[in-house]
Protein backbone atom coordinates (compact mmCIF):
# COMPACT_ATOMS: atom_id res chain seq x y z
CA UNK A 1 0.00 0.00 0.00
CA UNK A 2 1.38 3.37 -1.07
CA UNK A 3 1.86 5.93 1.72
CA UNK A 4 -0.10 9.04 0.79
CA UNK A 5 1.83 12.06 1.96
CA UNK A 6 2.34 15.62 0.76
CA UNK A 7 6.11 15.93 0.72
CA UNK A 8 6.13 19.74 0.79
CA UNK A 9 4.00 19.87 3.94
CA UNK A 10 6.00 17.11 5.58
CA UNK A 11 9.37 18.79 4.96
CA UNK A 12 8.03 22.16 6.14
CA UNK A 13 6.58 20.65 9.32
CA UNK A 14 9.76 18.67 9.97
CA UNK A 15 11.98 21.76 9.64
CA UNK A 16 9.67 23.80 11.86
CA UNK A 17 9.57 21.03 14.47
CA UNK A 18 13.36 20.74 14.52
CA UNK A 19 13.76 24.50 14.89
CA UNK A 20 11.18 24.40 17.67
CA UNK A 21 13.19 21.76 19.55
CA UNK A 22 16.37 23.82 19.16
CA UNK A 23 14.69 26.92 20.58
CA UNK A 24 13.05 24.88 23.36
CA UNK A 25 16.42 23.43 24.41
CA UNK A 26 17.72 26.91 25.11
CA UNK A 27 14.46 28.22 26.60
CA UNK A 28 14.37 25.24 29.00
CA UNK A 29 17.93 25.99 30.18
CA UNK A 30 19.29 22.93 28.33
CA UNK A 31 16.85 20.57 30.06
CA UNK A 32 17.02 17.44 27.90
CA UNK A 33 14.07 15.88 29.70
CA UNK A 34 11.76 18.56 28.33
CA UNK A 35 13.23 18.24 24.85
CA UNK A 36 12.88 14.45 24.96
CA UNK A 37 9.26 14.67 26.13
CA UNK A 38 8.50 17.15 23.35
CA UNK A 39 10.21 14.89 20.80
CA UNK A 40 8.02 11.96 21.85
CA UNK A 41 4.94 14.15 21.37
CA UNK A 42 6.15 15.07 17.89
CA UNK A 43 6.59 11.40 16.97
CA UNK A 44 3.06 10.57 18.16
CA UNK A 45 1.64 13.62 16.35
CA UNK A 46 3.37 12.75 13.07
CA UNK A 47 2.11 9.16 13.25
CA UNK A 48 -1.43 10.48 13.71
CA UNK A 49 -0.88 12.86 10.79
CA UNK A 50 0.20 10.01 8.50
CA UNK A 51 -2.83 7.92 9.55
CA UNK A 52 -5.26 10.76 8.84
CA UNK A 53 -3.62 11.39 5.48
CA UNK A 54 -4.59 7.87 4.38
CA UNK A 55 -8.30 8.53 4.92
CA UNK A 56 -10.19 9.86 1.89
CA UNK A 57 -12.00 13.16 2.51
CA UNK A 58 -15.45 11.61 2.17
CA UNK A 59 -14.64 9.30 5.11
CA UNK A 60 -13.47 12.25 7.18
CA UNK A 61 -16.71 14.03 6.33
CA UNK A 62 -18.73 11.11 7.72
CA UNK A 63 -16.98 11.35 11.09
CA UNK A 64 -17.33 15.14 11.41
CA UNK A 65 -20.67 15.25 13.37
CA UNK A 66 -19.52 12.51 15.74
CA UNK A 67 -16.21 14.23 16.44
CA UNK A 68 -17.99 17.53 17.12
CA UNK A 69 -20.49 15.84 19.44
CA UNK A 70 -17.70 14.09 21.35
CA UNK A 71 -15.89 17.41 21.75
CA UNK A 72 -18.97 19.12 23.20
CA UNK A 73 -19.47 16.27 25.68
CA UNK A 74 -15.83 16.52 26.79
CA UNK A 75 -16.14 20.29 27.26
CA UNK A 76 -19.17 19.75 29.50
CA UNK A 77 -17.26 17.13 31.49
CA UNK A 78 -14.37 19.57 31.94
CA UNK A 79 -16.68 22.18 33.47
CA UNK A 80 -17.78 19.64 36.08
CA UNK A 81 -14.81 17.34 36.62
CA UNK A 82 -11.80 19.01 34.98
CA UNK A 83 -8.51 19.62 36.75
CA UNK A 84 -7.83 23.15 37.93
CA UNK A 85 -4.41 24.64 37.25
CA UNK A 86 -3.36 28.30 37.51
CA UNK A 87 -6.96 29.29 38.20
CA UNK A 88 -8.40 27.63 35.08
CA UNK A 89 -10.40 24.42 34.75
CA UNK A 90 -9.29 23.23 31.31
CA UNK A 91 -7.82 19.74 31.63
CA UNK A 92 -9.08 16.17 31.78
CA UNK A 93 -6.79 13.58 33.35
CA UNK A 94 -6.56 10.05 31.93
CA UNK A 95 -4.01 8.79 34.42
CA UNK A 96 -0.82 8.68 32.38
CA UNK A 97 -1.51 12.03 30.74
CA UNK A 98 -3.93 14.92 30.66
CA UNK A 99 -5.30 16.92 27.75
CA UNK A 100 -7.41 19.97 26.90
CA UNK A 101 -10.69 19.07 25.13
CA UNK A 102 -10.97 22.69 23.99
CA UNK A 103 -7.97 22.11 21.71
CA UNK A 104 -9.90 19.38 19.90
CA UNK A 105 -12.60 21.91 19.04
CA UNK A 106 -10.12 23.84 16.90
CA UNK A 107 -10.50 20.93 14.47
CA UNK A 108 -14.04 19.85 15.34
CA UNK A 109 -15.57 23.25 14.54
CA UNK A 110 -14.07 23.54 11.01
CA UNK A 111 -15.05 19.91 10.38
CA UNK A 112 -18.69 20.31 11.42
CA UNK A 113 -19.11 23.62 9.58
CA UNK A 114 -17.51 22.30 6.39
CA UNK A 115 -19.80 19.25 6.66
CA UNK A 116 -22.92 21.35 7.30
CA UNK A 117 -22.32 24.12 4.75
CA UNK A 118 -21.28 21.69 2.00
CA UNK A 119 -24.77 20.20 2.19
CA UNK A 120 -26.45 23.54 1.44
CA UNK A 121 -26.47 26.12 -1.30
CA UNK A 122 -23.67 28.68 -1.12
CA UNK A 123 -23.45 31.49 -0.19
CA UNK A 124 -25.40 30.39 2.89
CA UNK A 125 -28.91 31.71 3.47
CA UNK A 126 -29.92 33.33 6.76
CA UNK A 127 -31.29 30.14 8.35
CA UNK A 128 -28.19 28.14 7.43
CA UNK A 129 -25.95 30.95 8.64
CA UNK A 130 -27.82 31.15 11.96
CA UNK A 131 -27.36 27.43 12.62
CA UNK A 132 -23.68 27.68 11.64
CA UNK A 133 -23.19 30.49 14.16
CA UNK A 134 -24.81 28.37 16.88
CA UNK A 135 -22.41 25.51 16.07
CA UNK A 136 -19.54 27.97 16.59
CA UNK A 137 -20.83 29.71 19.71
CA UNK A 138 -21.57 26.57 21.75
CA UNK A 139 -17.92 25.38 22.02
CA UNK A 140 -16.60 28.96 22.08
CA UNK A 141 -18.76 29.87 25.10
CA UNK A 142 -17.98 26.60 26.90
CA UNK A 143 -14.26 27.22 26.35
CA UNK A 144 -14.47 30.84 27.51
CA UNK A 145 -16.12 29.67 30.75
CA UNK A 146 -13.09 27.53 31.71
CA UNK A 147 -11.77 30.34 31.36
CA UNK A 148 -9.64 30.09 28.22
CA UNK A 149 -10.18 33.22 26.16
CA UNK A 150 -7.28 32.53 23.81
CA UNK A 151 -8.55 29.14 22.64
CA UNK A 152 -12.12 30.47 22.50
CA UNK A 153 -10.91 33.21 20.13
CA UNK A 154 -9.19 30.64 17.92
CA UNK A 155 -12.37 28.52 17.81
CA UNK A 156 -14.28 31.63 16.74
CA UNK A 157 -11.65 32.44 14.10
CA UNK A 158 -11.68 28.88 12.76
CA UNK A 159 -15.47 28.81 12.57
CA UNK A 160 -15.89 32.28 11.08
CA UNK A 161 -13.17 31.41 8.58
CA UNK A 162 -15.32 28.58 7.21
CA UNK A 163 -18.30 30.93 6.88
CA UNK A 164 -16.22 33.55 5.07
CA UNK A 165 -14.84 30.93 2.69
CA UNK A 166 -18.41 29.81 2.00
CA UNK A 167 -19.02 33.15 0.28
CA UNK A 168 -20.54 35.38 2.93
CA UNK A 169 -21.99 38.57 1.45
CA UNK A 170 -20.24 41.86 2.32
CA UNK A 171 -23.52 43.34 3.55
CA UNK A 172 -23.80 40.49 6.04
CA UNK A 173 -20.20 41.00 7.18
CA UNK A 174 -20.84 44.73 7.67
CA UNK A 175 -24.01 44.00 9.65
CA UNK A 176 -22.13 41.57 11.92
CA UNK A 177 -19.37 44.13 12.54
CA UNK A 178 -21.98 46.73 13.52
CA UNK A 179 -23.63 44.27 15.93
CA UNK A 180 -20.22 43.42 17.40
CA UNK A 181 -19.46 47.10 17.94
CA UNK A 182 -22.81 47.70 19.63
CA UNK A 183 -22.37 44.67 21.90
CA UNK A 184 -18.77 45.53 22.88
CA UNK A 185 -19.74 47.21 26.20
CA UNK A 186 -21.85 44.17 27.12
CA UNK A 187 -19.00 41.80 26.27
CA UNK A 188 -16.55 43.93 28.27
CA UNK A 189 -18.60 43.63 31.46
CA UNK A 190 -18.73 39.84 31.07
CA UNK A 191 -14.96 39.46 30.86
CA UNK A 192 -13.07 38.28 33.93
CA UNK A 193 -11.25 41.04 35.77
CA UNK A 194 -7.84 39.66 34.76
CA UNK A 195 -8.95 39.65 31.11
CA UNK A 196 -9.96 43.29 31.38
CA UNK A 197 -6.61 44.03 33.00
CA UNK A 198 -4.77 42.42 30.07
CA UNK A 199 -6.53 44.68 27.60
CA UNK A 200 -5.84 47.81 29.67
CA UNK A 201 -2.21 46.78 30.16
CA UNK A 202 -1.88 46.23 26.41
CA UNK A 203 -2.76 49.90 25.93
CA UNK A 204 -0.23 51.04 28.55
CA UNK A 205 2.12 48.32 29.93
CA UNK A 206 4.17 50.90 31.85
CA UNK A 207 1.21 51.70 34.09
CA UNK A 208 2.06 48.61 36.20
CA UNK A 209 5.59 47.53 35.19
CA UNK A 210 6.27 45.25 38.17
CA UNK A 211 3.00 43.31 38.11
CA UNK A 212 0.39 43.24 35.34
CA UNK A 213 2.64 44.78 32.70
CA UNK A 214 5.72 42.74 33.62
CA UNK A 215 5.25 39.96 31.06
CA UNK A 216 4.96 42.15 28.01
CA UNK A 217 7.68 44.60 29.10
CA UNK A 218 10.22 41.80 29.63
CA UNK A 219 9.21 40.19 26.34
CA UNK A 220 9.77 43.42 24.40
CA UNK A 221 13.12 43.92 26.16
CA UNK A 222 14.19 40.41 25.12
CA UNK A 223 13.22 40.86 21.48
CA UNK A 224 14.68 44.36 21.24
CA UNK A 225 17.99 43.36 22.82
CA UNK A 226 18.48 40.64 20.20
CA UNK A 227 19.03 43.13 17.41
CA UNK A 228 19.70 41.83 13.89
CA UNK A 229 21.77 38.72 14.63
CA UNK A 230 20.89 38.05 18.28
CA UNK A 231 23.02 37.58 21.38
CA UNK A 232 23.92 34.06 20.34
CA UNK A 233 22.34 30.65 20.87
CA UNK A 234 22.13 29.72 24.60
CA UNK A 235 23.20 33.25 25.57
CA UNK A 236 19.85 34.92 26.17
CA UNK A 237 19.88 36.72 29.51
CA UNK A 238 16.14 37.39 29.82
CA UNK A 239 15.15 33.71 29.83
CA UNK A 240 18.24 32.17 31.45
CA UNK A 241 18.20 34.66 34.32
CA UNK A 242 14.43 34.11 34.78
CA UNK A 243 13.38 37.65 33.86
CA UNK A 244 11.09 36.41 31.09
CA UNK A 245 7.99 34.55 32.39
CA UNK A 246 6.53 31.51 30.58
CA UNK A 247 9.65 31.36 28.40
CA UNK A 248 9.08 27.73 27.35
CA UNK A 249 5.41 28.20 26.45
CA UNK A 250 3.55 31.41 25.59
CA UNK A 251 6.62 33.68 25.36
CA UNK A 252 9.09 31.36 23.67
CA UNK A 253 9.20 33.59 20.58
CA UNK A 254 10.91 36.23 22.76
CA UNK A 255 13.69 33.68 23.42
CA UNK A 256 14.10 33.22 19.66
CA UNK A 257 14.22 36.99 19.13
CA UNK A 258 16.79 37.56 21.87
CA UNK A 259 19.18 34.76 20.96
CA UNK A 260 18.75 34.51 17.17
CA UNK A 261 17.77 38.11 16.49
CA UNK A 262 15.75 39.44 13.59
CA UNK A 263 17.28 36.87 11.22
CA UNK A 264 16.21 33.95 13.38
CA UNK A 265 12.73 35.39 13.70
CA UNK A 266 12.47 35.83 9.93
CA UNK A 267 13.54 32.21 9.34
CA UNK A 268 10.85 31.04 11.76
CA UNK A 269 8.25 33.27 10.13
CA UNK A 270 9.35 32.00 6.72
CA UNK A 271 8.62 28.40 7.73
CA UNK A 272 5.20 29.41 9.04
CA UNK A 273 4.46 31.37 5.86
CA UNK A 274 5.40 28.42 3.67
CA UNK A 275 3.02 26.09 5.55
CA UNK A 276 0.18 28.62 5.44
CA UNK A 277 0.59 29.26 1.70
CA UNK A 278 0.74 25.52 1.04
CA UNK A 279 -2.47 25.07 3.01
CA UNK A 280 -4.28 27.73 0.96
CA UNK A 281 -2.92 26.17 -2.24
CA UNK A 282 -4.45 22.85 -1.24
CA UNK A 283 -7.74 24.61 -0.43
CA UNK A 284 -7.81 26.42 -3.78
CA UNK A 285 -7.37 23.21 -5.78
CA UNK A 286 -9.62 21.01 -3.64
CA UNK A 287 -12.20 19.15 -5.69
CA UNK A 288 -15.32 19.48 -3.54
CA UNK A 289 -16.90 22.05 -1.27
CA UNK A 290 -16.26 20.13 1.96
CA UNK A 291 -12.55 19.75 1.23
CA UNK A 292 -12.16 23.37 0.12
CA UNK A 293 -13.85 24.78 3.21
CA UNK A 294 -12.00 22.43 5.57
CA UNK A 295 -8.55 23.05 4.07
CA UNK A 296 -9.07 26.82 4.01
CA UNK A 297 -10.27 27.00 7.60
CA UNK A 298 -7.39 24.86 8.91
CA UNK A 299 -4.94 27.15 7.12
CA UNK A 300 -6.66 30.23 8.58
CA UNK A 301 -6.62 28.74 12.08
CA UNK A 302 -2.89 28.04 11.79
CA UNK A 303 -2.30 31.60 10.60
CA UNK A 304 -4.28 33.09 13.49
CA UNK A 305 -2.47 30.86 16.00
CA UNK A 306 0.89 32.20 14.81
CA UNK A 307 -0.25 35.80 14.41
CA UNK A 308 -1.91 36.07 17.83
CA UNK A 309 1.04 34.55 19.70
CA UNK A 310 3.70 36.63 17.93
CA UNK A 311 1.50 39.70 18.18
CA UNK A 312 1.08 39.45 21.94
CA UNK A 313 4.80 38.70 22.49
CA UNK A 314 5.76 41.78 20.45
CA UNK A 315 3.18 43.95 22.23
CA UNK A 316 0.87 44.64 19.29
CA UNK A 317 -1.94 42.45 20.70
CA UNK A 318 -3.22 41.82 24.25
CA UNK A 319 -1.84 38.80 26.10
CA UNK A 320 -4.34 35.94 25.76
CA UNK A 321 -2.25 32.91 26.69
CA UNK A 322 -1.71 31.01 23.43
CA UNK A 323 1.32 28.83 22.63
CA UNK A 324 3.47 29.39 19.55
CA UNK A 325 2.51 26.52 17.18
CA UNK A 326 4.98 23.62 17.12
CA UNK A 327 7.57 25.61 19.09
CA UNK A 328 6.09 26.12 22.56
CA UNK A 329 6.31 23.25 25.04
CA UNK A 330 3.06 21.29 25.27
CA UNK A 331 1.16 18.36 23.84
CA UNK A 332 -2.55 18.83 23.06
CA UNK A 333 -2.16 21.96 20.94
CA UNK A 334 0.66 20.42 18.93
CA UNK A 335 -1.28 17.20 18.39
CA UNK A 336 -4.31 19.12 17.15
CA UNK A 337 -2.33 21.30 14.74
CA UNK A 338 -0.37 18.44 13.19
CA UNK A 339 -3.57 16.38 12.93
CA UNK A 340 -4.99 19.32 10.97
CA UNK A 341 -2.08 19.05 8.55
CA UNK A 342 -2.91 15.36 8.23
CA UNK A 343 -6.36 16.39 6.99
CA UNK A 344 -4.70 18.77 4.51
CA UNK A 345 -2.54 15.91 3.27
CA UNK A 346 -5.61 13.73 2.84
CA UNK A 347 -7.31 16.40 0.71
CA UNK A 348 -4.22 16.97 -1.44
CA UNK A 349 -3.11 13.37 -1.99
CA UNK A 350 -6.60 12.07 -2.77
CA UNK A 351 -7.10 14.92 -5.22
CA UNK A 352 -4.06 13.69 -7.07
CA UNK A 353 -5.47 10.17 -7.16
CA UNK A 354 -8.66 11.15 -8.94
CA UNK A 355 -7.09 13.80 -11.16
CA UNK A 356 -8.14 17.40 -11.83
Amino acid sequence: MKLRIDLSLFIGLLLLSLMGLIILYSAANQNMNMVFAQSIRFVIAFILMFLLAQLPPHRIKQFAPWFYGLGIILLLIVLGLGEISKGAQRWLSLGLFRFQPSELMKLAVPLILAWYLSEHELPPKKRVLFIALILIMIPAVLTAKQPDLGTALLILCAGLGVILLAGLRWTTILFCLIILGISAPFLWHHLHSYQQDRIMIFLNPESDPLSKGYHIIQSKIAIGSGGIMGKGYLHGSQSHLQFLPEHTTDFIFAVCGEELGLMGGLILMGLYTFLIIRGFYISYYAQDTFSRLLAGSISLMFFFSVFINMGMVMGILPVVGLPLPLVSYGGTSMLTLIAGFGLLMSIQTHRRLVGN
